[in-house]
């Protein structure tokens, strides 16, 4: 049986990863600069193989904050797993390069784990009384129906598995990510996965969501989501062959 100890939280690593965003990038280090935490921010940016201005845009932000690069684009999930061995903070939120997610709610996602009640929180796009901006009908129905397919295989119930607000303490870091394989989108299904495997206490919490086109630069496709129905059944029955 696990026992659960409340602890005073005074760090947040937040995980940038940043791939051809030159035209956000600069306002959303802004929006979690201004974020009101109590908290020490430790923000660590990740360039994965930009090739547009992002790269040069990040050097102005050194030494100030942690700021890697990746030598050539190798996709979101190898952009997160070096954020995570580089992260500090007694908690450890990912934060999306756009500007899809706000950092103003960052209070509301961490709030469930200051209060000792959750291990990891997920920002469900789907639960929100926030403002939602009205895209793509089939992106609803594969998240809807990616979502359903992992909760299938994980026995957990939920709305969200594919946001992009993902908040753990430090300790769950510690344990899932040696197990951690994913370079691309699979990450989320894989995250997902070991959250359940290791039986976290998992909450969440609606977030408002501005989501892009693809004209404004929105970079996951259907393809992404051919693969996460491979990453769902992988990452639940085939860990050790990983």
């Amino acid at each position: 049986m696990k026992v659960y100890i409340l602890m005073e939280y005074k760090k947040i690593s937040i995980i940038i990863p940043v791939f051809n965003e030159e035209n956000t990038i600069s306002d959303l280090i802004h929006m979690v600069e201004r974020s009101n935490l109590n908290l020490e921010k430790e923000i660590i940016l990740i360039n994965d193989g930009s090739t547009d201005g992002s790269g040069e845009i990040l050097k102005k932000y050194e030494p100030k904050y942690k700021i890697i690069s990746l030598k050539k684009n190798m996709g979101k999930g190898k952009a997160i797993r070096t954020g995570f061995e580089e992260a500090s903070g007694d908690i450890v939120l990912i934060q999306d390069a756009d500007l899809e997610y706000d950092p103003s709610q960052y209070g509301f996602l961490i709030q469930p784990i200051v209060e000792g009640k959750a291990d990891v929180v997920y920002g469900s796009r789907f639960i929100s009384g926030y403002p939602r901006r009205v895209l793509y009908f089939n992106h609803f129905l594969a998240n809807n129906f990616l979502t359903f397919l992992s909760n299938l295989f994980t026995g957990l119930n939920l709305s969200d598995m594919e946001t992009g607000y993902k908040v753990f303490r430090q300790d769950a870091i510690k344990m899932i990510l040696p197990h951690l394989k994913s370079n691309r989108f699979g990450i989320e299904v894989e995250l997902t996965a070991e959250i359940a495997r290791h039986k976290y206490r998992v909450f969440e919490v609606g977030v408002a969501y501005n989501g892009r086109t693809y004209r404004e630069g929105k970079k996951i496709n259907w393809k992404d989501g051919v693969a996460a129905i491979f990453h769902i059944v992988r990452f639940n029955l085939f860990r050790s062959c990983n």
